[in-house]
């Protein structure tokens, strides 16, 4: 876990050869608790996505209302949360190339081991919302050179997603995606394939290339075994908004029941304890250093 003193930020090399070299499953983080839980749970790290951040932070859908500087700050936290890698969404590099070399810089410093960009028109949308609409695909080019120049870690995975399947067809995504490749993109990322055909063929396609997949539960696309998902030759699987869905689901349903009983008696099975939130958020480590720095 984190340690609030002497935070080493994970090793971006390790971490894009362990995407190379195998399917990497990211659950989603949209807050720091979240991802100090993701962390808990031992997966290989996180992603930060615009959906969650969105919903956790102003309680509104992912239509582009969240700015380039609360995203960051959203991604700052949790980077300083978590001693894993983190991969984290940056919708269309709020803005133009200049923009985006400008983003690729702050989410780095901030601490991400990637950075997901994308080909929609701004303001965006949820990738498995209806009404998408895509640049053309030299100005989409031109942005991922230019956050693949404006690293300034080699090892700093560019995520580069399309979301042109929905709106021109797979061939397109899939050109798309190459091109994405040949400017610098590290993983490929298309965008709400709808069948297990187009799944296939996306991975077929693109074969030799690092690709991710994104696993929404209630998405458009339909849905697989992480092991069939694995064997297709993907490498990144992400479970954006798993984590959200379950805590909207959990505390909704301690609300009703508070509402009904006026008591939360029969949420207690499913409540974390409060000597369990303050042992994960480091309440110890906490009082140690009070009183390490009160020490002469």
């Amino acid at each position: 876990m984190s340690d609030f003193l002497n935070r080493r930020p994970p090793s971006r090399a390790d971490f894009r050869a362990q995407v190379q070299g195998g399917t990497v499953i990211l659950p989603g983080a949209y807050d720091a608790m979240s991802a100090r839980l993701v962390e808990e749970a031992g997966f290989d790290g996180c992603y930060v996505s615009g959906f969650g951040v969105s919903a956790s932070l102003l309680g509104r859908p992912d239509v582009g209302l969240v700015t380039g500087t609360e995203m960051l700050d959203a991604v700052r936290r949790i980077c300083q949360a978590t001693s894993q890698p983190v991969i984290a969404d940056a919708d269309t590099g709020f803005g133009n190339e200049i923009n985006v070399v400008r983003t690729v810089k702050d989410y780095e410093q901030a601490g991400v081991a990637g950075i997901q960009l994308e080909d929609q028109v701004y303001p965006k949308r949820c990738g498995h919302m209806a009404g998408k609409a895509v640049i053309d695909r030299s100005d989409a080019v031109a942005k991922i050179r230019a956050a693949a120049a404006a690293r300034t870690d080699p090892d700093l995975l560019v995520v580069a997603r399309t979301d042109a399947l929905a709106v021109n067809g797979v061939d397109d995504a899939i050109d798309r995606a190459k091109a994405f490749a040949d400017a610098g993109a590290d993983v490929l990322f298309v965008e709400a394939p709808r069948t297990e055909a187009d799944i296939e063929l996306v991975a077929t396609r693109l074969a030799g290339y690092p690709l991710l997949f994104n696993w929404v539960e209630g998405g458009q696309t339909e849905v697989l075994s992480v092991d069939l998902v694995r064997r297709l030759g993907y490498n990144v699987v992400i479970f954006p908004i798993s984590t959200l869905l379950t805590a909207m689901h959990g505390v909704r349903s301690m609300l009703a029941g508070l509402r009904a009983t006026r008591s939360t008696a029969g949420s207690a099975s499913v409540m974390a304890t409060f000597d369990g939130v303050t042992e994960l958020l480091g309440l110890d480590r906490m009082r140690d250093l009070e009183t390490e720095f009160r020490t002469p």
